[in-house]
């Protein structure tokens, strides 16, 4: 009959065990691993020690002699090649869904990637979903490569963070071709279990557009609407400015390059109204305008859900929404410091350089 090995145990496996044994820190695997060697250095045999376990005899057995064999290295992990074997290489489908395309497509979709790697489209979906991965979506971007950025970033944000005493600062822009858009047919309501509808198509009443001037103090707004928006609504808009801001404090507008802003006449109206000073923001930059905030709120709360019948019911809405909006304005308030906004895109003009790069090798 086989005996069992004779386990005798030097002080520092000795410790090591008891530690093993009371830890809370270890796998309750290692734990029970632990006790049976120390009972077995204790002289009870494998039966005992399965009894006072609640385990199995062989168990016992084999990780008597693996301790036998190859001390505490030989019961702290398992041997090679045990346990289920992995069926899908999850590297591999996050290697081919970032770096390939499938033939004859921009992008992978679960079935596609299934296919190819065969395997199911649940196992593409959940590894997907682990490493953050959504090929279907994609989101646009522009960097801007005006040689005075950094400058004029600086000079914005400082208005934003540490505006100038004694004076207003004025985010403006238009908000172009808005239309007035009805509805082909009419839409059912929000009820319980189902969403609002609407008709995807439409028919057309006209544009008008928006011009805007945010106050980043309050978040009050100064807008009107026009049919066009030439040299000649943006100087009626300035002058509409000047009519209902104070006399006595400066006035500094915050503009893109669009053409409009900088023709001779508003330069010749600017020079004849000192108190007004014109700040550009970065060519392709039009996110450091905080207005657009405003058009991204007016858009998704009023216009673009809305059913207007003609260009003055279009303009009605407008001006109610931002009468109400100047009743309780909140301002909207800047936290990215100038030189985090800088790193970043230094960051964006390398990779898209050493992009190019790769293209032309």
């Amino acid at each position: 009959m086989r005996k069992a090995s004779v386990i005798e145990l030097t002080d520092e496996q000795a410790q090591a065990l008891r530690r093993w044994a009371r830890s809370n820190m270890v796998s309750v695997r290692l734990a029970r691993r632990a006790r049976i060697i120390l009972l077995a250095a204790e002289g009870h045999d494998n039966i005992e020690i399965a009894q006072k376990l609640g385990i199995g005899r062989v168990q016992v057995g084999r990780w008597r002699e693996r301790f036998a064999q190859g001390g505490l290295a030989g019961i702290e992990a398992d041997l090679p090649g045990r346990g289920r074997k992995a069926q899908i290489d999850a590297q591999a489908i996050v290697r081919l869904t970032t770096q390939t395309t499938p033939a004859g497509a921009t992008h992978w979709s679960t079935r596609r990637l299934a296919d190819q790697a065969g395997i199911s489209e649940a196992s593409v979906r959940r590894i997907w979903h682990t490493h953050g991965l959504k090929p279907h979506l994609i989101e646009t971007f522009k960097v801007s490569r005006d040689p005075r950025f950094a400058e004029k970033l600086e000079d914005i944000v400082g208005l934003y963070l540490s505006p100038p005493e004694h004076a207003l600062v004025l985010c403006c822009d238009e908000k172009s071709q808005v239309q007035a858009l009805d509805r082909t047919q009419p839409g059912l309501p929000l009820k319980k279990g189902r969403a609002a509808t609407m008709t995807h198509d439409y028919k057309r009443h006209g544009t008008t557009t928006l011009f805007a001037a945010l106050n980043t103090l309050d978040g009050a707004v100064i807008a009107r609407c026009e049919e066009r928006h030439r040299h000649i609504e943006w100087l009626k808009f300035l002058r509409q400015i000047d009519r209902e801001t104070p006399k006595d404090k400066e006035v500094h507008l915050i503009c893109d390059n669009y053409a409009t802003h900088k023709h001779p006449k508003v330069k010749e109206w600017l020079e004849r109204h000192p108190r007004f000073h014109v700040h550009f923001t970065p060519t392709s930059a039009s996110w450091l305008n905080m207005v657009e905030r405003f058009f991204r709120d007016i858009t998704t709360a009023r216009l673009r859900r809305g059913v207007f019948r003609s260009v003055p019911e279009l303009i009605k809405a407008i001006e109610e929404y931002i009468a109400l909006h100047n009743k309780n304005p909140n301002p909207f308030v800047w936290t990215a410091k100038a030189n985090d906004i800088l790193q970043k895109v230094i960051r964006a003009n390398r990779r898209l350089s050493a992009k190019n790069n790769d293209a032309l090798h």
